[in-house]
């Protein structure tokens, strides 16, 4: 007797080749890399993520000299302090040897009897030496300009002044980016992460700041940005729209006295851009806070800033700082290792918008009417009209009825009287 067994079909799938099998890995970490990665508009160091491309107008980068070289980094700024320097020598040194060789000087070398422009001047390398001498008022004494030589005489006195602007310039530029307080803004530190939490009630963004060194910040000021692209009503579309948060301002928190870590504090209220934000959709949403500390370095009296950001990722919800600031024997320690340190807390999930309403809610008194009871229930309108009706009529009868005893008292009272 034969029995039909059914046979379960087997789908093969085609066979790729060995370089597609081979990248396919490699291409799905390379997507979820892009998935994931989320593009800033301020770096975690303070760098500005924006490139200027396109930049037609380049002249206006040579009308303002100075300020160009200072921008410049360190390698193209030495060597072109090291070119000017070198160019105006040989320049300089040049124009000596040709007033030497147009007079015959160099004809003369053995002559004792001839004056020459520049005593002990025999070519070029010596010409270039007495550059040297005469721009940076060596004076070795050596080699001299005489007073037979009116050309050389000019030279001079333009080779000075020359000179002393190319110092002035050059100096000038080398010192100020050596003074420039960029450097300053490494020992101000922010905390990797911002947190939102409660904090008297309300629904708060919080950040904490820092300065590692012991010269202070002087009058130190902090502000903060929402950057986040939006469309307006009539359809324009804003890229990288930048919103003021409040951190203080009205109250004169946000000046600051930064001589331990301190816990900026936004309450997000009605003004407040994260008002209707709640923490589902604070994980969704695609934008970023630009952090901004500025004051003047006690030590030189020049302007100090200090940027980061936070993108979404890095707001947590529900948590508060670890405490960094205890009180020792005579003096108050802080301790840097928690400083980055969070922990959490208990937080409603809501936006701020929906916890106002809640409160409100909560804060209603007892004694509601009957027709809020009922339009909380659903009842229909006119439902809600009669019972409004008999509680008036109820009211009306009452007071009727408390008028007629008090008539009745007062005749009793008369006829006890008589």
């Amino acid at each position: 007797m034969e029995q039909d067994v059914e046979s379960s079909a087997i789908i093969r799938q085609p066979k790729l080749p060995k370089q597609a099998r081979d990248d396919l890995p490699k291409k799905l970490a390379k997507m979820e890399r892009t998935k994931t990665k989320v593009q800033r508009y301020v770096q975690k160091d303070g760098k500005c993520n924006v490139h200027h491309g396109n930049v037609q107008e380049t002249y206006r980068y040579l009308t303002d000299l100075f300020t160009t070289l200072v921008d410049l980094k360190w390698g193209f700024n030495l060597f072109i302090f090291v070119l000017v320097y070198t160019v105006t020598w040989l320049f300089f040194g040049f124009m000596w040897w040709l007033i030497a060789y147009v007079r015959g000087d160099l004809d003369h070398l053995a002559d004792n009897k001839w004056t020459p422009c520049v005593n002990n001047l025999n070519g070029f390398v010596s010409a270039f030496l007495f550059s040297i001498e005469t721009e940076t008022t060596i004076g070795y004494g050596y080699r001299v300009i005489t007073d037979q030589c009116p050309e050389g005489i000019f030279l001079l006195l333009i080779q000075s002044v020359l000179g002393s602007i190319v110092n002035a310039f050059m100096v000038g530029c080398m010192f100020v980016k050596i003074s420039q307080p960029k450097k300053r803004a490494e020992t101000l530190v922010f905390s990797t992460n911002a947190v939102i939490s409660m904090r008297d009630g309300r629904l708060c963004l919080m950040f904490r700041v820092g300065d590692l060194r012991n010269s202070h910040i002087v009058e130190a000021s902090i502000r903060a940005k929402l950057i986040k692209s939006k469309q307006t009503k009539e359809g324009e579309f804003i890229p990288l729209n930048q919103t003021d948060i409040n951190v203080g301002y009205n109250t004169g928190d946000d000046r600051l006295f930064l001589v331990s870590p301190l816990i900026i504090c936004h309450e997000i209220n009605q003004n407040s851009p994260f008002w209707e934000i709640s923490q589902d959709y604070l994980a969704k949403e695609d934008l970023e806070i630009v952090v901004i500390l500025e004051g003047m370095v006690e030590a030189t009296g020049m302007t100090c800033q200090a940027r980061s950001s936070y993108v979404s990722s890095e707001i947590k919800w529900g948590f508060r700082f670890t405490p960094v600031l205890t009180l020792e024997d005579g003096f108050y320690e802080v301790d840097y290792n928690s400083f980055h340190d969070i922990y959490e807390t208990n937080t409603p999930s809501c936006s701020a918008k929906d916890l106002a309403e809640l409160t409100n809610r909560a804060r209603l008194p007892l004694t509601w009417s009957l027709a809020s009871k009922l339009s909380q229930q659903g009842l229909p309108e006119s439902e809600l009209e009669e019972h409004e009706m008999k509680k008036d009529l109820g009211l009306q009868k009452g007071k009727d009825q408390q008028t007629e005893r008090n008539g009745d008292i007062a005749n009793m009272e008369s006829e006890s009287k008589v």
